[in-house]
């Protein structure tokens, strides 16, 4: 893909590659302009934000090797979400964006049976300014039962800048995960990623998936865990579980992937203690976030401790490892 600024403020031009011939153009924008929602490319093509060689198109429009579309995302407010008093930390609050530390437990967007209460909600209510950006300024997100940090921006002008950033790889995302078994070294996985077409609400590696690379670093071991740090090069649903359970080393906790088929072999998730057994979710928590601050250019790195649950099973685990 061939990206370049067009003369407009806030539009890029992208060419269209060989491999999205004969495409539709709402799945080839979908594929080449992953951080803006399939919702949000269809606004921008409805309300002329999206010209195909110039001229005004509708979504179904099929493109060609060379095409050139021009795009101007024109995000719509978040008009779903009401401010909702939602306990979550502020590691950081400026003009231009807000990092916040979100506990286990708190569902990051509204959606089909959770319509409030969630981290947008509770963002709402402590930054109102928000209700006029996508996603109350969410840049990116998390889990529900995982724990760390989120870069949340201010304003429409940080809000494009962060997710084109994100888009890049240039913001650095490290999570701390605590898998079964031990793993002797760091290493990568790279193995692409797409829905379980069997059960919907999982992911899987799958030849037809979506590219993703995971990269990991051994930090502690401990008889029957290993303390892992996990860099993201790719952003996938349930990327970091999803690829370390093909791994054959599951997080700690994970309810949907702590079970693992490889090989022909079923791995289960055998608790050496009663801790570990009743630590109910996965055991990740999204420690760092880096990069170059959107309007100074600076870097700026944050940082956040595990919540109380990881950090105690941590301590256990040590506890035995010397023993």
């Amino acid at each position: 893909m061939e990206k370049e600024k067009a003369v407009d403020r806030g539009a890029e031009l992208v060419t269209i590659p060989s491999e999205l011939e004969g495409s539709r153009l709402d799945f080839a924008l979908a594929k080449l302009l992953e951080p803006y929602s399939r919702a949000m490319l269809k606004h921008a093509v409805e309300s002329g934000g999206i010209l195909l060689n110039g001229v005004s198109v509708k979504a179904r429009t099929i493109v060609h090797t060379g095409d050139q579309v021009t795009v101007e995302i024109r995000p719509r407010p978040e008009t779903s979400a009401v401010a909702q008093p939602v306990a979550y930390d502020v590691v950081w609050s400026e003009q231009d964006f807000i990092v916040v530390n979100k506990p286990p437990g708190i569902v990051v967007h509204p959606g089909a049976g959770n319509p409030d209460h969630t981290l947008v909600n509770g963002l709402l209510a402590a930054f109102p300014e928000l209700s006029s950006l996508p996603r109350a300024g969410l840049v990116h997100r998390i889990d529900k039962d995982t724990s760390g940090l989120l870069l949340v921006a201010r304003h429409i002008d940080s809000y494009e800048r962060l997710v084109k950033m994100m888009a890049s790889r240039a913001i650095s995302r490290t999570y701390d995960a605590l898998v079964h078994g031990q793993l002797v070294t760091s290493g990568s996985v790279n193995q692409p990623i797409g829905r379980d077409h069997r059960l919907r609400t999982r992911m899987r590696v799958t030849a037809g998936g979506r590219p993703a690379v995971t990269h990991y670093y051994v930090k502690e071991r401990y008889p029957a865990q290993t303390l892992l740090e996990v860099h993201l090069e790719t952003g996938r649903t349930h990327q970091i579980r999803v690829h370390m359970s093909w791994l054959g080393h599951p997080l700690v906790g994970d309810p949907t992937y702590g079970q693992n088929r490889r090989k022909g072999v079923l791995r289960r998730n055998d608790a050496p203690n009663v801790q570990l057994a009743n630590f109910s979710r996965q055991a990740l928590h999204a420690a760092r976030l880096q990069f170059d601050h959107p309007r100074l250019g600076e870097t700026v790195a944050f940082e956040a401790p595990p919540p109380n649950d990881m950090r105690e099973l941590l301590d256990t685990l040590r506890s035995q490892a010397l023993r």
